[in-house]
């Protein structure tokens, strides 16, 4: 890759920012600050929509089959093609770029401006397994969970487990990088036994977690940015209305609301495990008590960050602007009631509860006629969008191209799919029984 000259930006007044991976999170990042007049670079996975946005400057690194994002990002920012990024503003967008800001935090110090944080508790955040025990310590509810780290513990749970039970891995951003998903639901032992095989035969660390029961409209999330006493600098929350697959796949539709007793749970937990910096925890009210149970924690930005940034808590700015010495943006409230909304991901989550009975035609349009945040769409930035609409054409070209040059594939051992994606066909009306 061709560089500029070196350079150092640490004294300049507004120096560019370097995004390490994300997709819909880095894109209102990057638009976020572009928009400001920041120059926006970026690295990530490279079929990535954020490198056809006009606000991004997308950096192409060489990586060889096999390479891990997190050790072809540690060695750019250590190495010499990143000196002309001296004094710029490094933010992860992604748990892999977490792990590379932690790993190599007083050496970056050096060459870059990072935000304020506990290495130590941004890695207990990553791992799903310490999140939930810190959580049982700080008195934050959560569901069932059994540590899993062998076949044998499996077994001895046969008659202790209540199905559906949810299996997570340990780090979801590998778990996601090798499966394409972040957990499975099953509702079997023998669904378990396999899965969990699979699992740990590709290197996962696993957990088992108790299946929430309850609608995707009982999930909800809490924002904020923590001081070096990880105390809550503003307060936000929304609630998820749809997900697609329903029940299991990530949020096609959002609406801001003013969630009681979140944040205040949230903060037990962030001031419990000593957090700083940004801070995101989602949760999922159980209808047989009626408590929030923890679901996850996220100390960076996440997918639905342009709706935190259209409602109001533009959290880039804020991170930006307090590593620059700029004036803080007001964060002190928010618009209530803004949605966000992915059209095509939530048509198919419609037609899956339309099959289920649980949702008509006439309730979803009246419930998505109105004013509506896109992630991907811009009028203003729209080729992101249309790279996202092509995605799966340029799959089913590299697909056909690979099979094209290997038209004898190697057989595949019995079992071993169990994790594959599913196609549209497989996808069940209740997701809580999904084996793939």
């Amino acid at each position: 890759m061709k560089t500029p000259g070196s350079a150092d930006h640490f004294s300049n007044p507004r120096p560019p920012v370097l995004l390490l991976g994300g997709e819909a999170n880095a894109l209102s990042v990057a638009r976020e600050l572009g928009r400001l007049g920041v120059t926006v670079y970026a690295v990530g996975e490279s079929d990535s929509t954020v490198r056809a946005s006009r606000h991004v400057r997308w950096i192409n690194l060489d990586a060889a089959a096999g390479d891990k994002f997190e050790d072809l990002w540690s060695a750019f920012l250590l190495g010499p093609q990143s000196d002309h990024l001296r004094g710029a503003v490094v933010m992860a967008c992604s748990d892999a770029g977490i792990r590379v800001l932690v790993r190599h935090r007083d050496t970056l110090l050096a060459r870059f401006r990072l935000d304020d944080s506990d290495p130590a508790a941004q890695l207990l955040m990553l791992d799903k397994l310490t999140t939930y025990k810190h959580a049982r310590a700080a008195g934050v509810p959560t569901p069932g969970f059994w540590e899993i780290s062998s076949r044998e513990e499996v077994l001895a749970l046969r008659d202790a487990v209540t199905f559906p039970v949810m299996i997570k891995p340990r780090l979801s951003h590998l778990f996601e990088q090798k499966f394409g998903r972040k957990h499975v639901i099953v509702d079997s032992f023998d669904q378990l036994l396999a899965n969990f095989d699979a699992a740990s035969d590709a290197g996962m660390d696993m957990l088992l977690m108790e299946h929430v029961p309850g609608g995707d409209d009982r999930l909800c999330s809490y924002y904020t940015y923590l001081d070096e006493r990880s105390a809550p600098l503003f307060h936000f929350t929304k609630r998820i209305i749809r997900r697609f697959p329903t029940g299991m796949g990530g949020a096609c539709y959002h609406v801001t609301d003013r969630v009681p007793h979140i944040g205040e749970l949230g903060n037990r937990l962030f001031k419990h495990v000593g957090l700083r910096g940004l801070a995101n925890i989602e949760f999922k009210q159980d209808p047989r008590d009626g408590q929030y149970k923890l679901i996850e924690c996220n100390a960076r930005y996440t997918a639905s960050n342009c709706l935190v940034s259209a409602a109001g808590v533009k959290l880039a700015t804020f991170v930006y602007n307090r590593l620059t010495g700029r004036p803080l943006p007001d964060m002190t409230d928010y618009k209530v009631g803004l949605r966000l909304w992915d059209p095509f991901r939530d048509y198919k989550a419609f037609r899956e509860l339309r099959r289920a009975g649980q949702l008509t035609f006439a309730k979803w349009i009246a419930g998505v006629c109105r004013r509506q945040t896109f992630a991907y769409f811009a009028w203003s930035d729209p080729m992101p969008a249309i790279s996202r609409a092509l995605k799966p054409l340029r799959k089913l070209v590299k697909s056909r191209a690979t099979k094209t040059r290997h038209p004898t594939p190697t057989p595949t051992p019995a079992g071993s799919d169990a994790f594959d994606r599913p196609t549209r066909s497989e996808i069940p009306t209740k997701p809580e029984g999904v084996l793939t």
